[in-house]
């Protein structure tokens, strides 16, 4: 594996993990707003496509050595999808998208210290703590979620966590990460709806009918938002860039209250600088 860039992430990738946080947040607005939770994350599945198929012509194939992690990734992919689903059919958005948000740093902090051989400073390492103990405080705004809310929105960390890692690994044996994405895109955007499509057979089109234009934009911003992280996990340290990301959670706490009308009071502004002051220790060598 290439050498990783020491773990002060520099002005340019933080630029990028931020606009990445901004369009999950975005997308993630967009899929839980659509009723229909399984027409949703087709169309988002298949928006993410669209930017895809001319990257496969237009970028290298990804390396041979990466491809093992690309197929991993995929399938992970596929079941962060699923779960995520499954955490907006049973839980509120303000809550649900912070746990499955906070839920990650952490255990890619302690990946990337077994696996990738990141070490974090106590700055850093306390930084990479507080993020998700604001960002898991959200979620406790307005009283307890129910108990399958609170699974499938840890399990879909678990998919985060896990595929945060395995990516972090592939892109950077890639020698392209366009290339990566794409294919990336392309696997989980056709597993996606194939199992869309599995489960309500010719109906699907019909029920997509209504809602195709706002779907596939919320697919090509996922796609953009993974693409930037991805990008940037090949010029970062894996464990501050995933817990820098999860400022999306601040954003889509925003879009909650303004589009959802969900609470934004006292407790919120107490967790927005957790994050915050998280953010900065993140950057202190």
């Amino acid at each position: 594996m290439n050498t990783v860039p020491g773990s002060g992430l520099q002005p340019p990738v933080i630029i990028a993990v931020l606009g990445s946080a901004l369009l999950h947040a975005c997308w993630n607005a967009i899929a839980h707003g659509i009723k229909d939770q399984l027409v949703a994350f087709a169309l988002i599945g298949a928006g993410g496509l669209l930017p895809a198929i001319p990257l496969l012509v237009w970028a290298a194939p990804p390396a041979a050595a990466c491809r093992p992690y690309l197929a991993v990734s995929a399938v992970l992919q596929i079941a962060y999808s699923l779960l995520l689903m499954q955490s907006y059919k049973v839980g509120e958005f303000g809550q649900v998208y912070p746990l499955a948000r906070g839920t990650s740093p952490l255990l890619v902090a302690g990946f990337a210290t077994a696996f990738v051989g990141e070490h974090l400073s106590l700055p850093q390492m306390t930084g990479v703590v507080l993020i998700p103990v604001g960002l898991g405080s959200l979620a406790l705004v307005g009283g307890r979620p129910s108990r399958p809310a609170l699974l499938a929105a840890v399990g879909t960390g678990l998919a985060i966590a896990a595929y945060t890692v395995v990516d972090g690994f592939g892109a950077r044996l890639s020698s392209s990460a366009l290339a990566y994405i794409a294919w990336l895109k392309l696997l989980q955007g056709a597993g996606v709806l194939l199992a869309a499509a599995a489960s309500r057979r010719g109906a699907l089109i019909g029920q997509a009918r209504r809602v195709w234009r706002i779907g596939l934009t919320g697919g090509i911003l996922s796609a953009a938002a993974y693409g930037l992280v991805l990008w940037a996990q090949t010029r970062g340290a894996l464990a501050p860039i995933a817990a820098l990301r999860e400022t999306s959670i601040i954003i889509g706490a925003i879009l909650g209250t303004l589009l959802f009308h969900e609470p934004f009071g006292r407790s919120r502004i107490t967790a927005t600088v957790f994050v915050a002051t998280g953010i900065i220790l993140l950057n202190l060598p």
